[in-house]
């Protein structure tokens, strides 16, 4: 098929390499405009626009689709179909409309639960046991097309985010070029209303870990944050980001750390910390965070 592609973050590049490698045209590439970044703060491309340049596939950044001019150029492309995933901007229906079969966008949840910005991470924060992705056919509202394919996956009790992501990104890639092969006679089934919940953008003062919270809601936070933002906690005046922890069953004053090498009291059982950050530095398993940075039994977080 004759294809645009949109999309932004690392997530974006497997369903991209996946259409590629199925031999389907992917004759334009939309991505977010280059943003400054790192010591030098040089304009740096998107993941997406970085693999597309490397494939000699053209490049548009529009910072919106406002302008008819827009809508010109994406007609002009004569598609079959775009794939949007994780592309960041609003499209207009002028745009929907454009390509022969619409525009399909590939959605990390089964929908219609966690429709909306942040699915991974608020279904690893909500404690769901299942995610997946959903083939949609787009249409103006947010996430609310109906569902052309769907797989679904389970969330392992150790997943983060980031681990999570990983897995969906590799099978979204999969899901659109099996949904591009029966694309042109799919029946889309409509979203069931009953069940809708959003997941809105995740925001940094959600982050702090509350202690006197049962550590099976503290690991399901701290892993539905990890690797970023990642939620943190203060000892000795020093902000740490927890990354990964186990439950342990076992009390104590919420906030303190009961017994080496780094376990903490929540309001119901503690949490071992597996792998943590200190400030300016890299993650850190709990042996390497503890070399040289000695944290007493009996010491409180908050």
């Amino acid at each position: 098929m004759r294809i645009a592609f949109m999309g932004t973050p690392d997530f974006s590049v497997g369903a991209l390499k996946a259409l590629l490698s199925a031999g389907h045209e992917v004759v334009s590439v939309y991505s977010q405009p280059p943003r400054r970044a790192g010591r030098g703060k040089k304009e740096r491309p998107t993941p997406v626009h970085a693999f597309a340049d490397s494939m000699n596939i053209p490049v548009h950044t529009p910072l919106h689709f406002k302008d008819e001019s827009e809508w010109q150029k994406f007609k002009q492309l004569n598609l079959d179909v775009a794939v949007v995933v994780a592309y960041g901007l609003i499209l207009p229906q002028e745009i929907l409309d454009t390509p022969k079969f619409g525009c399909l966008n590939i959605h990390a949840s089964l929908l219609p639960r966690w429709r909306g910005a942040a699915p991974i991470q608020r279904a690893i924060m909500a404690g769901d046991d299942k995610s997946g992705i959903g083939i949609m056919q787009m249409e103006a509202g947010l996430d609310t097309g109906p569902v052309i394919l769907e797989k679904i996956i389970d969330i392992d009790a150790s997943d983060t985010a980031g681990t999570l992501h990983d897995k969906l990104s590799i099978l979204g890639a999969k899901a659109i070029v099996e949904a591009l092969d029966i694309l042109p006679d799919a029946k889309p089934t409509p979203q069931n209303e009953d069940g809708v919940t959003y997941a809105k953008k995740i925001h940094k003062t959600e982050a702090r870990i509350n202690w006197p919270l049962p550590a099976s809601i503290l690991k399901n936070h701290i892993h539905g944050l990890s690797p970023f933002p990642g939620a943190w906690t203060e000892i000795n005046g020093e902000r740490i980001k927890i990354l990964n922890v186990d439950i342990i069953d076992k009390p104590g004053p919420a906030g303190q750390m009961i017994s080496a090498p780094l376990v903490i009291a929540c309001g119901e059982n503690a949490l071992s910390i597996n792998i943590a950050q200190r400030a300016g530095k890299g993650p850190m398993d709990v042996k390497s965070l503890l070399n040289g940075f000695d944290i007493e039994i009996g010491s409180q977080f908050s």
